[in-house]
């Protein structure tokens, strides 16, 4: 998907829970770029789990276009902090903030008019979690988010072949757990994708709804990820059956390896017609966290002669990375997270 302009947002920044936000922007289709998403108004998570915002972000539109793909078929979402940025260079979702990642479809009569969280929800992919050998804390493990930043962003999703044909809205989402030891601090990064789905399928899968399907007490959205981790919960119902899983941790495949994220894809031939996205630019003065940061070693001593960019962590209980930040200043958002802002 080319560069896509965004509705402008009025984001208040320089509070101390501000972060390195992101959205998924780009959809890609058996390997070629397609525009038929309901971009956000700003890279801002959604943090209520009663709001409406919670189906498909907050202040989205439905878009002219549909994207056309197959059942069985494989898309690809794309997500990053800025729109525009698309630098392999840069972390998709930075700040440490990890997370599940989780991909729902929803049948609808009209993609293009569709109400989202009027809808019936089903999920189709989740890369959630895993441990890693060190086992030191929840930070350390393997996470969805962490392959979004390995793969550029992207995260390959296979629609289920059985999907009955018929118009679906595809909601991606990312869950940042950073923050999530108190009740309401998780944050849900979402974004979703007009389609219409080919094929010879009959099956038309129960849902559930969002709004409706997350408690803010879910262990899945409650839960200390700065701790020692033995099992993750991720929210909401099962895959169906016809759906698909990634291993956190796992490497980069088909699209997420070979597709040219640093240009603009052009629009898939047979999609259906690209969308056409909100008018006005997204305004957002976060700066983009990059890859180049220290590693946590769990010593309490932090390297010398190094920083941290604007919005990455910089201090709390075990880490020991930098601790002085590029810009702006070191601000305890807990116990176990510190972040420059």
């Amino acid at each position: 998907m080319k560069s896509t302009l965004y509705a402008a947002a009025a984001v208040a920044l320089g509070a101390s829970n501000v972060a390195a936000h992101a959205t998924f922007q780009d959809l890609w289709i058996n390997g070629h770029g397609a525009s038929c998403a309901r971009l956000p108004l700003s890279n801002s998570p959604v943090q209520d789990v009663t709001s409406k915002d919670l189906a498909c972000n907050a202040g989205t539109s439905p878009v002219a276009g549909k994207c056309s793909v197959a059942a069985g078929a494989t898309v690809s979402v794309e997500m990053h902090q800025q729109p525009g940025d698309r630098s392999c260079a840069n972390e998709a979702i930075g700040g440490d903030h990890h997370g599940p990642v989780q991909v729902y479809m929803a049948a609808v009569s009209d993609a293009a008019g569709a109400d989202g969280s009027a809808a019936s929800w089903f999920k189709i992919f989740a890369d959630t979690w895993a441990a890693s050998p060190s086992g030191a804390n929840g930070d350390a493990d393997f996470w969805g988010t962490k392959d979004l930043n390995a793969c550029c962003g992207l995260m390959d999703v296979r629609i289920p072949a059985d999907l009955a044909p018929g118009d679906y809205l595809l909601r991606a989402e990312a869950l940042a757990l950073h923050s999530a030891g108190s009740a309401g601090q998780g944050q849900f990064y979402m974004t979703c994708y007009q389609l219409t789905v080919t094929g010879s399928g009959t099956a038309k899968p129960a849902g559930v709804a969002l709004p409706g399907a997350y408690a803010a007490s879910d262990p899945g959205i409650l839960i200390n990820i700065h701790a020692p981790m033995t099992a993750y919960i991720a929210p909401g119902p099962t895959v169906y059956s016809g759906g698909s899983t990634k291993s956190a941790g796992g490497a980069c495949e088909a699209c997420e390896a070979t597709c040219a994220v640093g240009s603009s894809p052009t629009t898939s031939a047979g999609s259906g017609g690209g969308g056409s996205a909100p008018s006005t630019t997204l305004s957002t003065a976060t700066a983009t966290t990059t890859k180049a940061t220290s590693a946590t070693t769990g010593s309490g001593s932090s390297p010398t002669g190094c920083t941290v960019a604007l919005y990455a962590q910089c201090g709390g209980i075990g880490y020991s990375g930098c601790t002085a930040c590029a810009s702006g200043t070191c601000n305890a958002l807990n116990d176990y997270y510190s972040q420059c802002t």
